[in-house]
């Protein structure tokens, strides 16, 4: 077969692509089919795959073959530019996300503190940490 070379084919993914983002909000605006429906039946799907790829042990393989420097790379190249926008957009999902914990954290009435080093202040950290676990799991 005959097929340009990789690093030819990559270039022009990558000066054309950019320039489709209006294709890319229009797709998402108005998908041909509800994006929660359609991921909601494909559970199964998704819990055969990924029972397909623990067996054969993808993770760890996908994790080896990066290496240290594709994350790094990726998480200073990308990440740090989107970080500030993506902290602004999160703050409702993050505010209603912490809500519910908050509300535990506010509602808790801890045992007395005792001095540096006294045993029932680990009961206090104790405290805090079965009464999350339990809006956690009880969710």
């Amino acid at each position: 077969m005959d097929i340009k070379p990789v690093e030819q084919i990559a270039t022009k993914w990558m000066e054309v692509t950019p320039g489709r983002a209006d294709e890319y909000k229009k797709g998402v605006s108005s998908p041909r089919r509800s994006w929660a429906q359609a991921t909601s039946d494909a559970a199964a799907n998704y819990e055969s795959g990924v029972q397909e790829a623990i067996s054969r042990g993808a993770f760890a393989k996908g994790v080896d073959s990066a290496g240290d420097s594709a994350w790094r790379d990726g998480a200073i190249n990308k990440g740090v530019s989107r970080w500030p926008q993506g902290v602004r957009l999160g703050k409702g999902k993050y505010q209603s996300g912490f809500a519910p914990y908050h509300s535990v954290l506010a509602g808790l009435t801890l045992s007395p503190k005792g001095p540096a080093g006294d045993p029932r202040n680990i009961d206090r950290v104790r405290e805090v940490d079965e009464a999350l676990h339990e809006a956690k799991i009880g969710q």
